[in-house]
């Protein structure tokens, strides 16, 4: 079982979307028994929050389904159990390597397989949510090709 961690500034947007996108890709694909997937942030600041509503709204809207979130910050032990880690952007990464230095080379951006797409840019800024979730499907998409 390959256990996928994706990672973003808090947790209740652009990572926890991708939890529930990726684990209804992979629903889809009939491919759930050869995952585990979760979601952390790399920041305290909304420690146990919930899903950010604009972007609940944004997964119920793509009929994607999701459940009540608990936002939470990457541990070590979240590192060293994950076989891929996924950052959203340049600024997760930074922060997360400094956190937890890379030593299994593990990190890899969420765009990495699409070319399409740099970095997966906040919502939380810009207020796109829709266009985040449609970036994070696609990118989603790709990963699973490569697993």
């Amino acid at each position: 079982m390959k256990t996928i961690l994706f990672i973003c500034h808090g947790n209740i947007c652009r990572s926890a979307a991708a939890e529930y996108v990726f684990k209804e890709i992979v629903k889809k694909a009939g491919r759930e028994n050869e995952f585990h997937i979760f979601s952390r942030g790399v920041s305290n600041e909304e420690y146990g929050n919930d899903i950010y509503p604009p972007m609940k709204r944004a997964l119920a809207k793509a009929g994607i389904p999701f459940d009540t979130h608990f936002a939470m910050k990457m541990s070590k032990s979240d590192y060293e159990s994950a076989d891929a880690i996924f950052y959203m952007d340049k600024s997760n990464i930074r922060i997360a390597s400094y956190l937890i230095p890379d030593t299994k080379k593990i990190y890899h951006p969420m765009s990495e397989f699409t070319p399409s797409v740099s970095d997966v840019e906040d919502p939380w800024y810009s207020g796109e949510f829709d266009h985040v979730l449609k970036q994070i499907i696609k990118c989603s998409e790709d990963i699973l090709k490569h697993f």
